[in-house]
């Protein structure tokens, strides 16, 4: 039996005012369809932030002006392993857009519980709900 490999992702919990930007999955993706926190892997030789940079920038059109930690979690899905890094971004510049094609929505804090999350980011979300709002 194999190990899979946990991936690293750098995930941005990018908060304007009392929204937070989500961006949905392509449908062919791992958990395709659902509505996420944008980010992606951290690449070798990246530290969380800068990756989160990189990625927000690709996906997002996003430029991260200032972000700190929010919290770590790993979770297993029955075919890839996960370990999320999890950042919020407070000062941003550039205007989000779904630049790889996905749909993407600054959504109101209070109506997050409404969208279909991948379950990992179920803890996030919770902590989202108590703290930021």
């Amino acid at each position: 039996m194999t190990a899979n490999k946990r991936v690293h992702v750098a995930v941005g919990v990018i908060i304007r005012g009392q929204q937070i930007l989500l961006a949905k999955r392509h449908g062919h993706l791992h958990q395709g369809g659902k509505w996420e926190f944008p980010g992606g892997k951290v690449e070798a030789g990246e530290d969380t932030a800068t990756a989160l940079n990189r990625e927000l920038q690709e996906e997002v059109g996003l430029t991260v002006t200032q972000c700190a930690p929010f919290m770590q979690l790993s979770y297993d899905y029955p075919d890839k392993q996960v370990f999320l890094d999890i950042m919020t971004v407070t000062e941003f510049s550039g205007e989000a857009a779904g630049i790889e094609g996905q749909q993407i929505a600054w959504v109101d804090i209070d109506a997050l519980p409404q969208y279909q999350f991948p379950d990992a980011n179920m803890p996030i979300l919770t902590k989202i709900l108590k703290e930021l709002r």
